[in-house]
């Protein structure tokens, strides 16, 4: 279990060692994790050295990189907020809540960390309407019951206060007061009615629900300024005497006056100027209350003195992450299966920030994949040792030198932006992240956008860099072909970095992809080497491969290098010779002197792709390669197959200053090699071929690989800067193999178009209005819309609405070339599980 997939820490191997499908080394140095392993690891991962040495000749390719002396710091960022607290309590506060987070289903493309469903959506203008009208109608009736009330024309008004009061209060049948209580208490009854007509004016016309609408929901000081003015008119209408207005004030404090003098038994309590004070502040702050607490006065009272001013803490600096916020860290599937000891060490790993985010998903994916007593105890085993090490990636490194991207590795998701608040996103999306995950990628990606769009910044370099992080916890292989000096990421984030024609590269690019099979190797290399090309078939081509590579592996061991190739493909007569003489020297190759044989018949004949091949390999046949793609096993060859059996990250600059057809031929070559070592082998692991820039790479044998990638747990993205760059007859294919497309602001009509097409159409409502002249009968009716014309310049009309179904476009061709706004994308997604989301407008500044 300890090696299960990888190999020990400080482990190195070459691309052709003696391991059938070695990792090669890193392509710069590993960051180790921050704070001191664990004292159930041992000693610290060991790496490799500090970079790859400067490259001259033979000799170099095979120096190994030496050792750093001292390990540079890892970087500081917690789990999908780079640029937290470095602290290690910091850390491991960061990376617990970022497990406890909540993860809830979601369609797919939404970012599931933290997500909230929204509620469904309201009608707005409709719900205004319905506000506006409930506070006016509820108004007026009020004020109707008021006037009533006040002139006494309500039946049976007097009723309840003469039953609740004693009857000397009153003259006999009437309600007229014989003493000072019953005034005062005319008075509170006034005001009881009044707090009660209130309330239910209130209630009928669904006053809290449209104060929360229209002053609530503002934000401040909006909010607070609007709750100040109805606070001030209400002070107003309670207060007239105060502020020398002479209308009547609002019976609310009169009714409180009269209360306590009925309660006290007499006026003499209003004698002392203190009880008047505390009455008088009473109703003013019960009058303020509901303002307040509308306008949030408090918060923004607060906001408006600022941050408090720092003071110097007395806590501990390793405070435990707060309460609530650890349930994930305690490991509680490893003690639900028995696996206490493993929790606790890990637990306290964790809590104490020596475990990242990488390392959660790492160690939490090996636990799924454990099944059985033995597979329990051997993890176990494997924890108690290493701690949170534990099946560290062969390379030693456990997080990345930087990150640009928010990322969350529990459930393979990448932030790549937010969906836009636009009335063409459903209202469900509206607001949410926008993210990426395998599942999504195994059905390939097709992003178009031209130069400056923001395809290699927004998209591509988040793909490598979550795939990459992938790679560290065993459950993905990147490998990135992009031009030299492109920004997708540095060289110690990846595992290989091939530089073909450059001297200083430590890899070679293994042209056969570590291919024992002749038919094989030629199938692909046809494929790379004549693909775009219609005059020629490419499978004649593998077949010519095929006759050369067979014979020529059978007798040196190994297939030829790029020269070798090249002269056997021109029928050169020595090289033909040399071969043919070898075959006959060895024993059982009757065979391949018959396949030879056979070649040697098609030299020169009409429709020989000898030449083309020999064309197109002379490209490669130049002195900048000279020291590359070498097949003799003295050079560090790095093989794509190992993309099938490890995780390992690889990035490939191609040489386009100077070499552009190498670096097309490269490109399809590439492309070619991983369609191919997807089929094979038993991987658990997604694997996924990032072409920057495939203009001129795609073929028709290339597109029906690519629609085959979804069963394989593979995929591809690829970026085109328009869809021209692509042969006519493969762009409707290439639109149906890719599952994802994306079209970034800037494209043209053109490839609009072709968007349109694959997004098809949805049936929408649709209202028309049509205006109708209205022609009177009658003459004075005739003459009133004559004088409304003469006066208005306009005939009386009256409208027709029609409201009906129609097919639409979900994005045509003119709004993608013209109603997309820059920093934006249009992105349409399906899951390898058949799931899809409609194409949606995407913020990718967000």
């Amino acid at each position: 279990m300890d090696t299960d997939g990888t190999h020990g820490a400080g482990d190195t191997h070459d691309a052709r060692g003696t391991h059938a499908t070695p990792v090669p080394r890193p392509a710069g140095p590993p960051t180790p994790p921050a704070g001191p392993p664990s004292s159930a690891s041992g000693t610290p991962n060991g790496g490799t050295g500090p970079g790859a040495p400067v490259r001259s000749g033979t000799a170099a390719r095979l120096g190994a990189p030496a050792r750093p002396a001292a390990p540079p710091p890892r970087p500081a960022h917690a789990p999908g907020a780079p640029g937290a607290s470095a602290g290690g309590a910091g850390r491991a506060a960061s990376v617990a809540e970022w497990l406890a987070a909540p993860r809830p289903e979601a369609a797919p493309g939404i970012w599931r960390l933290g997500h909230r469903p929204p509620e469904p959506e309201p009608d707005v203008e409709a719900a205004r309407r319905r506000r506006v009208l409930g506070l006016v109608v509820s108004t007026l009736l009020g004020l109707v019951f008021w006037s009533m009330w006040r002139h006494g024309t309500v039946p049976y008004q007097w009723a309840l206060l003469k039953l609740f009061t004693p009857g000397d209060w009153w003259w006999g049948g009437s309600s007229q007061p014989k003493q000072w209580q019953g005034s005062d208490a005319l008075v509170v009854y006034d005001g009881v009615v009044f707090a009660a007509l209130v309330y239910t004016v209130g209630r009928l016309g669904s006053w809290p629900e449209s104060i929360r609408h229209f002053v609530v929901r503002r934000r401040q000081p909006s909010r607070a300024l609007l709750a100040s003015l109805g606070a001030v008119a209400a002070l107003v209408f309670v207060w007239p005497g105060a502020l020398g207005l002479d209308w009547r004030p609002l019976p609310v404090v009169g009714p409180v006056l009269s209360l306590v003098a009925l309660v006290a038994g007499g006026y003499e309590v209003f004698a002392s100027p203190v009880v008047t004070d505390v009455i008088y502040t009473a109703i003013t702050l019960a009058v303020l209350w509901p303002f307040a607490r509308a306008g949030g006065w408090w918060a923004a009272l607060r906001a408006g003195r600022g941050p408090a001013p720092d003071r110097p803490s007395r806590e501990p600096a390793a405070a435990p992450p707060p309460a609530g916020t650890t349930g994930r860290a305690h490991w509680p599937a490893l003690r639900a299966a028995g696996q206490d000891e493993a929790a606790d060490l890990l637990s306290a790993e964790l809590l104490g920030g020596r475990m990242n985010d990488v390392d959660c998903a790492r160690v939490s994916h090996v636990w799924q994949t454990v099944t059985g007593p033995a597979g329990r105890a051997s993890f176990a085993e494997t924890v108690a040792r290493h701690g949170a090490a534990a099946w560290a990636h062969p390379s030693g490194r456990r997080d990345l030198p930087v990150r640009t991207a928010t990322h969350d590795l529990l459930v393979g998701q990448f932030r790549i932006g937010r969906y836009a608040e636009d009335k063409r996103n459903p209202y469900p999306v509206r607001g949410a992240h926008a993210a990426l995950d395998p599942s999504l990628l195994g059905t390939s990606l097709l992003a178009v956008g031209p130069s400056g769009s923001g395809k290699t910044g927004r998209l591509m370099r988040p793909v490598v860099e979550a795939l990459t992080l992938q790679s560290l916890t065993g459950q993905a292989a990147v490998v990135a072909v992009c031009a030299a000096g492109t920004d997708l990421g540095p060289d110690a984030a990846y595992d290989v970095v091939i530089r073909p024609g450059d001297p200083a590269s430590a890899y070679d690019l293994d042209l056969y992809a570590g291919c024992a099979d002749p038919d094989e190797a030629a199938a692909f290399l046809a494929e790379g080497l004549i693909g775009d090309l219609e005059a020629v078939d490419t499978r004649r081509g593998a077949t010519a491969l095929a006759q050369l590579l067979g014979p020529y592996r059978s007798v040196h061991g190994c297939f030829p290098s790029v020269p070798v190739l090249r002269e056997l493909l021109e029928g050169e007569p020595a090289a033909v010779d040399a071969l043919r003489e070898r075959l006959e020297a060895a024993e059982g190759q009757a065979a391949m002197r018959r396949e030879l044989d056979a070649r040697t018949r098609q030299t020169g004949t009409a429709g020989d792709p000898g030449p083309a091949l020999a064309d197109r390999l002379a490209v490669l046949d130049r002195p900048a390669f000279a020291d590359f793609f070498d097949t003799g096993g003295e050079g560090r060859a790095f093989s794509l197959r190992a993309v099938a059996h490890h995780p390992v990250s690889v990035r490939v600059d191609l040489p386009e200053q100077g070499h552009e057809e190498a670096s097309r031929l490269l490109a399809r070559l590439l492309l070619a090699q991983f369609s191919y070592v997807a089929r094979g082998g038993s991987r658990t692991h997604f694997a996924c071929l990032v072409l920057d820039d495939a203009a001129r790479t795609l073929s028709a044998e290339s597109v029906r690989a690519v629609q085959r990638l979804r069963s394989l747990n593979a995929g591809v993205v690829l970026g085109l800067r328009t869809i021209g760059e692509v042969p006519e007859a493969l762009q409707g294919p290439l639109y149906a193999a890719a599952g994802c497309r994306m079209a970034f602001a800037g494209v043209t009509t053109w490839d609009g178009r072709r968007f349109a097409e694959a997004w098809g159409t949805e049936w929408v409502e649709t209202t028309e209005v049509a205006q109708h002249t209205v022609f009177a009968a009658q003459p004075m009716t005739r003459a009133l819309h004559a004088l409304r014309k003469f006066v208005t310049g306009k005939a009386v009309t009256t409208d027709a609405v029609t409201v009906r179904q129609v097919e639409r476009e979900r994005w045509s061709a003119s709004e993608l070339a013209h109603g997309v706004p820059p920093g934006h994308a249009v992105l349409s997604l399906t899951t390898v599980r058949g799931e899809h989301a409609p194409p949606l407008l995407v913020d990718l500044r967000d």
